[in-house]
């Protein structure tokens, strides 16, 4: 269980998901946690449930050692402005998509920063962040930044020159992962099957897939190989996938992304 005071600032989405980790994973207990929302009914139902509401940023930045800014990126400046108050020992995490630590520095330079890049499966206890550390952050501060984002599944510190691959890869690969269950499913479909069968096939078969090469520690190719045999089902099927040079469409797909973060980040 973590020590001290966080503060969520935005909870939405992403704030709810981390919320939610935090309390179901013992991170921290609801006595620990104070939550603010411009919208004061997002906010209301946490109240409730022991969590601390704040009247305003300003209440968040004088009463938690950890800030988490979860708010939408265009909103970050002005949350900034009523966090320069904070003591400069606060560490502040920002999963705002799109802004670097230097933009948050710029009006913190002596608070501890690490940006994180959530994506939305951390929603269901599954997510994959890429943490970064700013100027004045210390390993205690990207451990504790870990241990939170952890909570919602797979957290690893990458320099910050990646969290724009990152974002091409992690962040946007749901939405890849979503179109290839969405053909699978149609697949399904145009061979006869029902489509909420199918749906339920394609989706655990996804799911399956991907928890096997993480609990096996396999590497893609050896899991392709076991289900592969020669002049069997998967190898046409295969073959059908080199032939539309999906392996290589996924690739453009992280590239186009990645290229894409950037301009937004200039």
């Amino acid at each position: 269980m973590t020590s001290g005071k966080l503060g969520v600032i935005g909870v939405g989405n992403m704030g709810s998901a981390i919320i939610r980790g935090l309390l179901a994973h013992g991170v921290c207990e609801a006595r620990q946690v104070s939550v603010f929302d411009a919208d004061p009914m997002k906010a209301e139902p946490f109240g409730k449930e022991g969590l601390h509401v704040a009247d305003s940023v300003d209440e968040i930045s004088e009463t938690s050692d950890t800030v988490i800014i979860a708010v939408k990126p265009a909103t970050v400046g002005e949350v900034l402005a009523e966090l320069g108050q904070a003591p400069v020992t606060t560490l502040m995490i920002s999963v705002a998509a799109g802004i670097t630590t230097k933009t948050i520095e710029a009006m913190l330079p002596e608070h501890p920063v690490v940006r994180v890049m959530p994506n939305t499966p951390c929603m269901v206890g599954a997510g994959a962040s890429g943490v970064t550390r700013g100027t004045n952050a210390r390993d205690e501060h990207v451990r504790r930044a870990l241990d939170i984002m952890g909570a919602l599944g797979y957290a690893v510190e990458v320099p910050e020159s990646l969290m724009d691959a990152v974002t091409g890869l992690s962040a946007s690969g749901p939405a890849y992962v979503a179109v290839m269950i969405d053909a699978l499913m149609q697949g399904g479909v145009r061979m006869g099957i029902p489509r909420p069968v199918a749906l339920h096939l394609a989706a655990q078969t996804v799911f399956g897939a991907a928890k096997m090469i993480l609990d096996r520690n396999l590497e893609p190719s050896a899991l392709r190989d076991m289900v592969t045999s020669p002049g069997g089902t998967t190898a046409e099927g295969l073959v059908a996938l080199e032939a539309s040079a999906f392996r290589y469409a996924v690739m453009d797909a992280v590239e186009a992304a990645t290229l894409r973060s950037q301009e937004l980040g200039e």
